[in-house]
């Protein structure tokens, strides 16, 4: 069902958006967790670090896959609130084909560069056939990926945030009985991890495409809408560039990050792989809120009002500090359990590598939360510039320090070090960004009564 997010208390109509939104961002890390977790049992420690040495590669088709989805999701917020829906259908098929090109040449890449990029990140020998096989499979699935992700952006953009919800936890549920199935019964190791996650994607990817294009087609219009628009997609790249940027920079700094990781050996890159598969639960639960504000941004700029933007911006804030609340003792104080779930027989390399991992990095998700939802805003407000400073300022210093505090007596426990200073000195970016664009808008929120 289609959502008005222009009407109604902000803090309300939010909570009633994003939540299905965050749901459905666990059950998409449920994938990733299963790949690890199964490999990590059933295979074996090189399993487990084979697929989370190929996972930062597959970040970056994710990055342009992102991009493709905010750049269709915030225009076709904008036209949806603006009541223009011939605009908004001609926007859904412009982006659909110019998602369509961006993946294809993307899979010729990946195809053709899969050894050259896994040498790039020093990837250890004993680990290499595996990492390889499990990127080739995942960049044959990459249509699934892309097509996905637009769908999921246009049901968000139209308001309606538990359809994609409904689809992503059935196939999430399935991919780990296939995951299973393949590696338990029919021992094809990393491969039949790969393609678990391979039909289980695709499955999920052609039911959203059908419903979507089964609800546009009840939309009545008085004249056909064009199939392909010039200066839509011209306002698609300008949201799309920067998103894709701000994600395949943090991935290609992420990519860095485990070069200097996989020269410490395959224990540390194992803790590495199982205790970043956390964190990153943690942290793309954020963005999904903050994209979800950045859809509720982009309807209320296109109804012409403001002044509820600050309202979602104090909403968004309790929703995400709620959310810290939870990892944040479980991982600072539990991180030990939760990281040996992830492996049958771990060494004690392993495991101190993801305790101390997470101990570093979960007290400051009350900080990193902050930047997320602020740049939901200025992604909603078509603010690419600024959002794009504090993001680079972030990755910069994070993967800059992570290779000086690797040299010193800290080693890899360097590496972790430098997440936290990055995310707060992008934090104090993001937020000073959104409050100059906005400003004097706590007053409208004390005085604005909800329609």
């Amino acid at each position: 069902m289609n959502k008005d997010l222009t009407i109604g208390n902000p803090q309300t109509v939010l909570w009633k958006f994003c939540m299905p939104l965050f749901g459905s961002i666990i059950f998409q890390q449920i994938y990733n967790i299963a790949d690890s977790l199964i490999a990590g049992k059933f295979i074996g420690e090189n399993a487990l670090a084979a697929v989370g040495n190929s996972y930062e590669i597959t970040l970056i088709f994710l990055a342009f896959a992102f991009g493709c989805n905010m750049g269709c999701s915030v225009i076709v917020s904008k036209l949806f609130g603006a009541k223009d829906l011939k605009g908004m259908k001609t926007a859904v098929s412009t982006a659909c084909i110019f998602s369509g090109v961006i993946c294809l040449l993307l899979m010729v890449f990946g195809i053709a560069g899969s050894k050259t990029l896994l040498r790039l990140i020093q990837t250890p020998d004993d680990v290499f056939t595996d990492s390889k096989v499990y990127l080739d499979i995942y960049t044959w699935g990459l249509p699934f990926v892309f097509f996905y992700n637009i769908a999921t952006g246009i049901f968000s953009a139209l308001g309606d945030s538990k359809t994609p919800f409904c689809f992503l936890a059935a196939s999430s549920l399935a991919n780990i009985a296939v995951d299973l199935w393949f590696v338990k019964v029919f021992r094809m190791g990393v491969a039949g991890v790969a393609w678990a996650t391979f039909l289980c994607q695709g499955i999920s990817c052609i039911l959203a495409m059908t419903t979507v294009f089964r609800r546009l087609a009840k939309i009545r219009l008085k004249e056909k809408a064009r199939i392909f628009d010039k200066s839509i997609l011209k306002q698609i790249i300008v949201i799309a560039i920067p998103s894709t940027l701000q994600q395949s920079f943090i991935s290609f700094g992420n990519i860095v990050i485990q070069g200097i990781i996989n020269g410490f050996g395959a224990p540390v890159m194992a803790g590495y792989s199982a205790a970043v598969k956390l964190n990153n639960l943690v942290i793309t639960s954020f963005t999904t809120i903050g994209n979800g504000i950045s859809n509720y941004t982009a309807q209320n700029l296109g109804a012409g009002k403001p002044s509820r933007i600050w309202q979602g911006f104090h909403a968004g804030l309790r929703m995400v500090w709620m959310l810290c609340v939870t990892p944040v003792l479980l991982y600072f104080f539990g991180g030990s359990y939760v990281v040996r779930f992830f492996m049958d027989e771990p060494t004690e390399l392993a495991i101190d590598t993801g305790v101390i991992f997470l101990k570093i990095l979960s007290p400051f998700y009350f900080v990193i939360s902050m930047k997320l939802v602020a740049d939901g805003i200025l992604r909603g407000a078509g603010e690419m510039k600024k959002f794009m400073t504090a993001t680079f300022t972030d990755l910069v210093l994070r993967v800059l320090l992570a290779f000086i505090f690797s040299k010193t007596v800290l080693g890899s426990t360097g590496i972790w070090c430098a997440w936290p200073i990055g995310w707060s000195i992008a934090t104090f970016l993001s937020i000073a960004a959104y409050t100059t664009l906005f400003p004097g808008q706590s007053h409208c929120s004390r005085t604005h009564k909800p329609e």
